[in-house]
């Protein structure tokens, strides 16, 4: 039997520079990437504004569609390419009708079907800023709320077991470290893609959230099982045994997991591509967290390494100015 817990140290190396790539994008300002956009791209729910999705009678070029809202004094238009004849077109919130006016929106749909191409059909969404400050704070409200259900459900469920908050707290470590896992690979889709992050995203990371938590229970109550059969043995080797013991049934539902999401990402779904790509990336991260991470918290507290790390940390920045000055003194 392979010895999972005693290679812990190669799978948080892993994940630390998974986490550092994403951090990285997430705080990098734009056009640090070679001119590349930003991290976490906002979709209209976030950051207010108005998005006209066009689909044209014939395939039509997005310098022309840009072309045109410039004329129209929207230079600040974003023109994306959804397919050779749809353009999804964000711009600063549209005014409504004034009087007997037509609005910005019928006015932009008219100039394009005029000089452009004729317009089969047209999906219009409009946010204002206080609706979109409002999405974001309920959107941090929710994970916040769910990351403190989580910790006092499994605390409360593991609460026979000695020091049973330390089951709530690696859960919790470990949805951390696929949330910043799965938004660190969004940022660079953002970046990279233009993935925007938009209400199908939050939905996404608090299902991620539940999925995650019901992989690790799985391992957690199984290394409790354990537990209590041999209370003597030592933590480490229970982890070990009861890391195998799960593997496969995590491994399994992963998989089906991804398959079926797979295959709604691919056979369609666009309106909530931003949810399958979350499930999709968060089934492999949840999987390997469960099984390589979750658990390893608990030996490394067990063994007071948190501690040793911690001091360790303090000690590193004189460490490393006695190395410089050594090294100038030579």
């Amino acid at each position: 039997m392979l010895d999972i817990v005693g290679k812990r140290g190669w799978y948080f190396l892993g994940s630390g520079l998974l986490i550092l790539a994403g951090l990285i994008s997430l705080v990098m300002p734009p056009g640090g990437w070679v001119n590349l956009g930003s991290g976490l791209k906002p979709g209209i729910e976030f950051s207010s504004g108005s998005v006209l999705h066009v689909t044209f009678d014939k395939p039509v070029s997005d310098t022309d569609v840009r072309a045109r809202m410039s004329a129209l004094g929207h230079g600040e238009a974003l023109v994306q390419k959804s397919g050779d004849r749809a353009m999804i077109i964000r711009t600063r919130v549209l005014q409504e009708p004034v009087g007997g006016a037509p609005s910005e929106r019928e006015t932009i749909q008219e100039d394009l079907a005029r000089n452009v191409a004729s317009i089969e059909s047209a999906e219009f969404a409009s946010v204002s800023p206080i609706v979109a400050q409002e999405t974001v704070r309920n959107a941090f409200i929710a994970l916040a709320a769910s990351a403190v259900g989580i910790f006092l459900y499994v605390w409360y469920s593991f609460h026979r077991v000695p020091k049973a908050y330390r089951y709530g707290a690696s859960t919790i470590l470990a949805l951390l470290h696929d949330l910043v896992i799965v938004m660190g690979i969004f940022s660079i889709l953002g970046r990279t893609l233009g993935t925007e992050v938009n209400s199908m995203f939050v939905v996404g990371m608090l299902t991620l959230a539940g999925y995650s938590v019901n992989d690790t229970i799985v391992v957690l109550d199984r290394i409790r099982e354990n537990l209590g059969r041999h209370p003597d043995r030592p933590l480490d080797q229970l982890v070990n045994e009861s890391t195998w013991e799960t593997m496969g049934r995590s491994l399994n539902t992963s998989f089906m997991v991804l398959i079926v999401v797979l295959a709604m990402l691919l056979l369609g779904g666009a309106s909530i591509r931003e949810l399958l790509l979350v499930l999709t990336f968060g089934s492999i991260v949840g999987s390997y967290s469960s099984i390589f991470i979750a658990s390893q918290f608990l030996v490394i507290w067990e063994r007071g390494e948190f501690s040793r790390a911690w001091r360790w940390g303090k000690r590193a920045p004189a460490a490393a100015a006695m190395l410089l000055l050594h090294v100038i003194g030579r």
